[in-house]
């Protein structure tokens, strides 16, 4: 059996060796003479799948190894008969701590407290439901815009509109879609865009184009209240230059990066190739996960609360380094700033999540107990 897969793709010797061989290749440089003799493709969001590149080869199975499949040709694949699998949830705890991080950075440049924001959060899958669970758990006021999910289960869910008339933060979480019953491209275009709360704070990281980044640009150039946290861009590995540099923070596609999420969503396409050839599994992630640097954080009682939730989540991740790594790389060289952006992701230092985290507090506080359980760490 033969695996062509993308060369990013973390664990994959010791997750498919014993498959047959194994061909490594840049994600987007898999085209079909890399893949015309492959049984199986494992990819990552970088590569788009579809009836040009599969067409006369031998592929019966595609993994993807990420929450999002707007990359995948589904409708292909169905006609194909080829079989295919994402990892939906795997890195959804690593966007997690990077929205915490952000809104830490920009509530120390404005001077304000967190818990007296008002945050809206549209869609509300793995990562956005994980998201708003946390904020909730912190005691925040949330707002959340999923129309899929209300029209399916109804429930507290409310409108765009709701959202940008009410919210001081607006967090992005949707799949990218172009067309059908709800489509997010370009979902907060220019009129959205006009209606931001005086000071509101943006955040994508989902998909680039869910914001129009040209009118993005025109908003921050004419609004110096209004703060934008970019993770994903509109023509990416290319970042817009005036854009990036009118965003407060600015990173390339890692938001999700974490040790965990991306050997997680390594391991779930493996459970999915041994479904699909009907084979027990030999190899646990839990078995090949390293030790984080940072296993226990002791805290007094009568800290802060506030100090705790940034020492806590600084602790595990810090997205101004990454800010700073982004803008170090960028040129007004299109082919080399594409090709700086690759290489940041692919040479990604090893991030952990707060959940691998055991913090203890030392004495009473139920305040401090609570606020560590809604972060997700591990009380000991």
């Amino acid at each position: 059996m033969l695996i062509v897969a993308d060369e990013n793709i973390p664990l994959l010797d010791a997750f498919f060796q014993g498959f047959g061989e194994i061909r490594r290749y840049p994600g987007r440089g898999l085209d079909a003479a890399s893949v015309r003799d492959a049984d199986i493709l494992l990819v990552r969001s970088v590569t788009k799948v579809d009836r040009q590149l599969l067409e006369g080869s031998r592929v019966r199975f595609v993994g993807t190894c990420t929450i999002g499949t707007d990359h995948l040709d589904l409708d292909y694949f169905t006609q194909a008969g080829i079989r295919w699998s994402s990892a939906p949830g795997c890195n959804a705890r690593g966007v997690v701590d990077y929205v915490l991080g952000s809104l830490l950075t920009l509530a120390d440049l404005e001077g304000v407290a967190l818990p007296d924001k008002v945050y809206g959060v549209v869609g509300a899958g793995e990562v956005g439901g994980r998201l708003v669970r946390v904020l909730r758990g912190l005691g925040w006021k949330v707002m959340v815009c999923d129309p899929p999910r209300q029209a399916a289960e109804g429930g507290d869910y409310v409108s765009l509109d709701a959202i940008l008339e009410h919210c001081d933060v607006i967090s992005l979480h949707t799949p990218l879609q172009r067309g059908g019953g709800c489509p997010t491209w370009h979902l907060l275009g220019q009129p959205q865009l006009a209606r931001l709360r005086p000071g509101a704070w943006v955040l994508n990281a989902s998909r680039g184009p869910v914001i129009d980044n040209a009118a993005l640009r025109e908003l921050l150039n004419a609004r110096a209240d209004v703060h934008a946290v970019l993770d994903v861009w509109e023509g990416e590995p290319e970042v817009d230059l005036p854009l990036a540099d009118l965003c407060t923070l600015a990173t390339p596609h890692i938001a999700g990066y974490s040790l965990d999420g991306r050997q997680r969503g390594t391991a779930q396409i493996y459970q999915a190739l041994c479904r699909y050839l009907g084979v027990d599994e030999q190899v646990a992630l839990a078995d090949l996960l390293p030790r984080p640097p940072l296993a226990q954080i002791e805290l007094d009682a009568g800290a802060d609360l506030q100090w705790a939730l940034a020492t806590l989540c600084r602790a595990v991740y810090d997205p101004r380094r990454d800010d700073a790594d982004l803008r170090r790389s960028l040129s007004d060289d299109s082919q080399r700033q594409r090709a700086a952006f690759d290489q940041l992701r692919k040479h990604y230092p090893p991030r952990r999540e707060i959940e691998g985290l055991a913090v203890h507090v030392r004495g009473d506080s139920p305040q401090l107990v609570q606020m560590v359980g809604a972060l997700g760490a591990r009380l000991v």
